[in-house]
């Protein structure tokens, strides 16, 4: 009994003195209009990794939190967060906060309004990206909103990274594409009501869900429970690439029998976008189910369905925007009394998830997804035989090529310029007319098709979490995907003919043909012909992260390994490649592995030092894996993985009104790959110089890229009612070395000869990456009253943004004529470095201004209404988001003839903006 009495004493002395040093903290969480507690809230310490999550009734405990000040967090997906310093007592006394009221954060609606992200510079491919802004939504972080908000209609890229170097994922489940390594935004387009439970990393920062690279990780959580419970209905409006919008979500929340469940739906369409001729028509379908089967056991299903389809926009030279304006599109034409746009991408990838939530112990947890995704990615475009070229932007249809001919007099250019404004668009009457009077009966001279990628994709992974002392956790995943992609030319109209001639006119014989297994195929709408393949894609990638937190520092450590296995399929016998085209080409096979680290020093409570650093290898995608894989079984020539390096150092701020992040960044990328296709002269490759025209494909290998800069985000609470923000980048993106260069040009095949040429170094060092401001900065107000309504307003400047080279033009065969050996008359180094000069655009200044009111309706329940505007871009601002140079003039003489005149026949195409812009959203929530 003694025994008994002594060592209760003692439990309770331990506990008295345990409590002493590390007293307890609590509170409850409730929404401001409602009065009702908010379930799932993640209150966090933030000089530790200490978090507690609210439980049904809104309340958080934390059984012990370090002595003296800290700094707490309360936030959720949907309202404001609040920040409290604490000042632990030393007598060990509980520390209550009440209860802690949650406003709905209007401006959460902005993450709507951002779907207006444009994609007019989008190449013509089937590429994943939809934006190159990097990731989609912001966080809470005033540098990345600034980036998203602000900065991301004028293709700001975070550090000058493309967002192949980030990593995209839902329910762990990696999004991006094998194919180019990018997301492909639209598979989840209109349903941010159902995708707004996110998480993310910055740059190579630990993550719980994956290894990550230099850009950063985006997480998108669809577990039903996980879905505040409720009803909300909007109504949109706005003139950029859709004109309406129709949004409904509702979530059930975990109910007696635990299940849960959530289903969203909308809908997006234009007649007319911005931009002419610019169509529009998507919609969205969500579902997610959960079955909690007991306390360590749930599953989770997740269905996407999001289809898309818009017209797109030319690139046009200054040429052709000096004669129509920046809003002119090439690419429709009136038939019947409508638009029709021959330019349209379709997306319609549905996904389907299960997931599996595995509560191992308090400490350990289990996370395994499996998802299959199919579908389809089309970009239509006008094909034509004995017939003139349909584009109206065509080279001969253009004031400049008369004026470089010579002999026409101003008058004459000022006719043909007339001219062509008289026939601008495309002109499908004279196509049908065209095939209808066609020389052989029946056969289409001009068709639509469309460029078409269907793909099955299988995926799985694993995620352990798990707690293994009160000071180091660790996370382990594993990942798998198996690709099946099936890319052809999907023949879609006719256009009033009633077969077309599946072979290539400007070869003969058998290099005239697609398929040598079925010669001179008379093709009709639904038909594949042209090209036709398969490519195979086995990857495998795991990875282990330890994370240490202490009092004065947090640290952490991680290491990747995958593997990549890729291969081609033809299911054409190509005339051109007879030997190398039809059947199972060869494997490729990338082994990579990757390690990081990073450092967090508290200061104290509100001041932290933050280090990271990265060294990673990476697989080139499927698309540069392959030199012409349209055409044949080629892998490309001196293909190798990529290697990154990255490292950042911030300096953080986190008081309870004012908060700062300095952060200085380095990234270098080497070993990168980059192929493309364009028609040029005097890159035959023979000993004539080539003068002819030539289709090649364009590969550069060995390309370094360096980014190093600066970033700054500051927010300062003036008042209860005023916030001011600024941001800041300042960065310095450029090849830090020269590359290499081949091109494959199939009519040198087509005559026996080797296809390859060797063009050898690309002069690119120390020039700027392209399509990016590589400066930015913001300023910005916002007043929020306290009766539920809000205006702000922010400036934004942006700068240093370039045109994209035409690297052929950085090579020897621009300025050695290769008959002589010698450098071409003229082209000295200073006249080349002249003419070669990168061009810089013009810097800008936008100012956005936003605002929102919201009512509730009903003192019983959460019932709101509410209203989101914004005008951006308010005084109208023309501006550059990017382009390039064409690479048709590929010599010295060549180029400068074409220039001679002022007004180039194949000048730079360049992509403009949104002039001024509106954005308005009513919703209801109940």
């Amino acid at each position: 009994m003694k025994k008994l009495v002594l060592s209760t004493l003692l439990v309770l002395q331990a506990v008295f003195v345990f409590a002493q040093q590390n007293p307890a903290l609590k509170g409850k969480v409730i929404d401001a209009k409602s009065q009702k507690p908010l379930q799932n809230v993640v209150a966090t310490i933030q000089s530790t990794n200490q978090s507690a999550l609210t439980d049904f009734d809104g309340n958080f405990v934390f059984q012990t939190i370090p002595t003296g000040e800290q700094v707490l967090t309360i936030k959720t997906s949907g309202y404001t967060q609040q920040t409290f310093m604490l000042e632990p007592s030393a007598n060990g006394e509980t520390l209550d906060l009440g209860v802690v009221v949650l406003e709905e954060d209007i401006t959460s609606e902005q993450q709507l309004s951002l779907v207006t992200i444009t994609e007019n510079d989008l190449g013509d491919d089937n590429s994943g990206s939809e934006s190159t802004s990097g990731l989609l939504q912001a966080t809470r972080d005033t540098y990345q909103q600034a980036a998203a908000f602000n900065w991301g209609l004028a293709r700001f890229r975070i550090r000058g990274l493309d967002n192949e170097y980030g990593v995209t994922m839902i329910n762990g489940l990696t999004m991006n594409k094998l194919y180019d390594g990018r997301p492909q935004w639209s598979n989840w387009g209109g349903l941010n009501d159902a995708t707004r439970n996110q998480e993310f990393t910055m740059g190579s920062g630990p993550s719980d869900y994956t290894f990550g690279s230099a850009l950063g990780t985006q997480e998108i959580n669809t577990r039903a429970s996980f879905y505040r419970p409720g009803t909300r209905i909007s109504m949109s409006g706005t003139n950029t690439n859709y004109s309406w919008r129709m949004m409904g979500t509702h979530a059930s929340g975990m109910n007696k029998d635990g299940w849960a469940f959530v289903v969203s739906a909308s809908r997006r369409w234009a007649e007319e976008g911005y931009f002419e001729g610019t169509d529009y028509s998507a919609n969205s379908l969500f579902a997610s189910v959960e079955k909690k089967i007991n306390d360590k056991h749930s599953l989770n299903l997740t269905a996407i369905y999001a289809q898309n389809s818009r017209g797109k926009n030319s690139p046009n030279t200054k040429e052709v925007n000096d004669l129509m304006g920046i809003k002119y599109n090439s690419y429709w034409g009136w038939q019947d009394g409508k638009k029709r746009n021959s330019r349209d991408k379709d997306v319609e990838e549905p996904i389907t998830m299960l997931s599996h939530y595995w509560k191992i112990t308090e400490k350990t947890t289990l996370n395994t997804n499996v998802a299959f995704q199919t579908g389809k990615i089309g970009n239509s475009r006008l094909d034509y035989q004995l017939g003139n070229n349909p584009d109206p932007t065509y080279y001969k249809n253009l004031p400049s090529y008369y004026s470089n001919l010579g002999g026409y007099t101003p008058d004459q250019l000022t006719q043909i310029g007339n001219g062509f404004r008289s026939n601008s668009q495309i002109d499908w009457n004279a196509m049908y007319i065209a095939n209808q009077n066609s020389a052989f009966a029946g056969r289409s001279v001009y068709v639509l098709y469309q460029d078409r990628t269907d793909d099955n994709q299988l995926s799985a992974n694993s995620i352990l979490n798990s707690s293994i002392s009160e000071n180091v956790s660790l996370t382990a995943g594993a990942n798998f995907r198996k690709l099946r992609s099936h890319n052809h030319q999907n023949l879609l109209d006719l256009l009033g003919g009633q077969y077309f001639l599946d072979i290539d006119p400007f070869y003969s014989g058998n290099a005239s043909q697609s398929d040598l297994n079925n010669p001179n195929r008379q093709v009709v709408e639904g038909d594949t012909y042209g090209y036709n393949y398969l490519l195979h894609a086995l990857t495998f990638d795991g990875f282990t992260q330890f994370k240490f937190t202490y009092d004065k520092a947090d640290f952490y450590l991680a290491q990747s390994f995958s593997r990549s296995e890729y291969q081609r399929e033809g299911l054409y016998k190509n005339g051109i490649y007879a030997n190398n085209s039809y059947g199972k080409g060869e494997k490729i096979i990338f082994e990579n592995f990757g390690f990081k680290g990073g450092l967090t020093y508290k200061l104290n409570g509100r001041n932290y030092l933050d280090f990271n650093g990265l060294y990673q290898t990476k697989a080139p995608g499927l698309r540069n894996s392959f030199s012409n894989a349209r055409m044949n079984n080629n892998i490309t020539p001196d293909l190798q993985s990529e290697s990154i390096t990255s490292a950042d150092a911030s300096y953080i701020l986190r008081a309870p009104k004012f908060k700062a992040r300095l952060t200085g960044f380095y990234s270098k990328i080497q070993n990168a790959t980059e192929i493309s296709f364009f028609y040029g002269e005097g890159i035959s490759g023979g000993d004539d110089g080539g003068d002819e025209d030539t289709f090649v494909s364009e590969i550069v290998t060995g390309i370094d890229k360096q980014n190093m800069g600066a970033e700054l985000g500051l927010e300062y609470q003036i008042t209860s009612t005023i916030k001011a923000t600024a941001a800041a980048s300042y960065g310095q993106y450029i090849y830090s070395d020269n590359a290499k260069l081949k091109t494959n040009d199939d009519a040198l095949a087509a005559a026996g000869n080797e296809s390859l040429t060797d063009f050898g170094t690309v002069y690119m060092k120390n020039y700027h990456q392209p399509g990016m401001p590589q400066t930015a900065a913001s300023f910005g107000l916002e007043y929020r009253d306290p009766n539920f309504w809000w205006i702000g307003a922010n400036v934004n400047y942006l700068a240093n943004s370039y045109i994209d080279f035409a690297n052929i033009l950085r090579t020897d065969n621009f300025s050695i004529d290769n008959n002589t050996g010698d450098n071409y008359s003229g082209a000295t180094p200073e006249t080349v470095r002249d003419i070669l000069k990168q061009e810089k655009f013009d810097s800008f200044t936008l100012v956005n201004l936003t605002g929102g009111k919201s009512w509730r309706i009903s003192k019983a329940n959460r019932n709101t209404v509410g209203f989101f505007a914004s005008v951006n871009n308010v005084f109208d601002v023309t501006y550059k988001t990017g382009g390039f140079e064409q690479s048709r003039k590929a010599t010295f003489p060549d180029l400068q003839a074409d220039q001679a005149n002022g007004t180039p026949s194949f000048g730079s195409k360049y992509f403009y903006g949104y002039g001024r812009t509106f954005f308005v959203n009513f919703y209801i929530n109940f």
